[in-house]
């Protein structure tokens, strides 16, 4: 099974960040994906190739400023947890830390990427140049 990680430090408070990554439907917003839409505990993600995912919503923490979900119903992957947190590293900042474990294996390589792109996408959403921060 493939286990990948990535994190980004954000300067905005964990709870601002959270009302982002914390809202399922808000995917799209910074996650390379064309839309999503939410129904209950269930996500569809439609990519830009096309390509349409079911996912089922495990985790919505918002205590805990947890979010897991996990790829359901398809023909490719065959194991899927993702889990992002947001964690407060002081009062102006936080960490976000989005993890995978997926199968088969290298499918790990195209979330992990997709991934990094949308964090880096989060974060520039606070910089002070979007006057978010």
């Amino acid at each position: 099974m493939g286990t990948v990680r990535r994190h980004i430090y954000i300067d905005a408070p964990a709870d601002v960040v959270w009302d982002i990554v914390g809202a399922p439907d808000r995917l799209h917003e910074w996650f390379p994906i064309d839309s999503c839409e939410v129904v209950g505990n269930k996500r569809w993600i439609n990519l830009p190739s096309g390509l349409r995912f079911e996912e089922d919503i495990v985790t919505l923490d918002h205590d805990l400023r947890r979010f897991q979900y996990a790829i359901v119903n398809n023909m490719i992957v065959t194991h899927h947890l993702a889990t992002v947190d947001v964690i407060a590293d002081g009062a102006d900042r936080c960490i976000v830390i989005y993890a995978t474990d997926i199968e088969p294996e290298p499918m790990g390589l195209v979330i992990i990427g997709a991934a990094g792109s949308g964090l880096k996408k989060l974060q520039s959403m606070f910089s002070p140049v979007n006057g978010v921060s």
